[in-house]
């Protein structure tokens, strides 16, 4: 923790006054924003039906996006209803709000995100479901679980590149988690996830979050950047056609960074 907020100082002090402020103002608009969503996921949520927590899900998404100076582009058609399996790259810790923001689903995510602070809790009232990564039965579970979900009429979203990328060139796939589309006979649909400076309309790298980095550090020059456009790009569900699921991998890898980069 002391690392990142010295990361963060030294970027801030790199920074003109102005956009200082800027990244001030919206930090501070995002904590609001979060803690809103703490009270929600405590009071609001459980009373509703599954579709309206979808709905709120989605609005609380596209909010934090607007806090952040961040507008949403879908491209392609979203899932209008499950079961699905939506396969996307990873860039940064913006993607999962960002695919709320698009069509709210449930993640598949690495289980420390369960204890971060404050996010912790929002990922868990969105659905998520938490994976050891380094555990073979813990893997196991989780495709039992996402099998189930995909029965049951769901939408659920993985990063099989299992970390997140520069956003330069799309990292291999981890094929495990596909087997529970195959075993629910549930579609898979490639997503790509690229940001853009809004100005210029070249691509940004601004809320990379790789390597040694901390996330402090990344949140914060995400903040201090000029706004940005977060594109979402569906691709064609497809079903698994008696491939394997490493076959399927290796062909979504490919969607995908077609998508990504479209």
């Amino acid at each position: 923790m002391v690392s990142g907020l010295a990361q963060a100082v030294a970027v801030c002090l790199q920074l003109p006054a102005v956009r200082q402020v800027r990244a001030g103002w919206r930090m501070l608009r995002i904590l609001a924003h979060i803690l809103a969503g703490l009270w929600i996921a405590a009071v609001r949520l459980p009373r509703l039906p599954a579709a309206h927590q979808s709905a709120l899900v989605q609005a609380w998404a596209l909010a934090f996006l607007r806090h952040a100076g961040i507008t949403l582009a879908v491209r392609g058609q979203p899932p209008v209803a499950g079961p699905v399996l939506l396969v996307a790259n990873h860039l940064s810790w913006l993607d999962i709000p960002v695919l709320h923001a698009a069509r709210h689903c449930r993640f598949v995510s690495k289980s420390d995100i369960k204890d971060w602070p404050l996010i912790g809790g929002l990922a868990t009232a969105a659905g998520t479901l938490y994976i050891e990564r380094s555990s073979r039965r813990d893997a196991l579970r989780v495709v039992h679980l996402m099998r189930d979900a995909l029965q049951a009429g769901e939408v659920l979203a993985v990063f099989p590149e299992g970390t997140t990328g520069d956003g330069r060139i799309l990292l291999p796939f981890h094929a495990n988690l596909l087997q529970a589309a195959i075993s629910a006979d549930a579609p898979v649909q490639p997503v790509g996830l690229h940001f853009v400076d809004r100005a210029s309309g070249q691509t940004s790298h601004a809320p990379s979050y790789i390597g040694e980095e901390t996330l402090i550090g990344s949140i914060w020059r995400t903040l201090s950047a000029p706004p940005l456009l977060a594109v979402v790009h569906y691709g064609a569900p497809e079903r698994a056609d008696h491939r394997d699921r490493r076959a399927w991998s290796q062909h979504l890898h490919a969607a995908v960074d077609g998508l990504r980069q479209g």
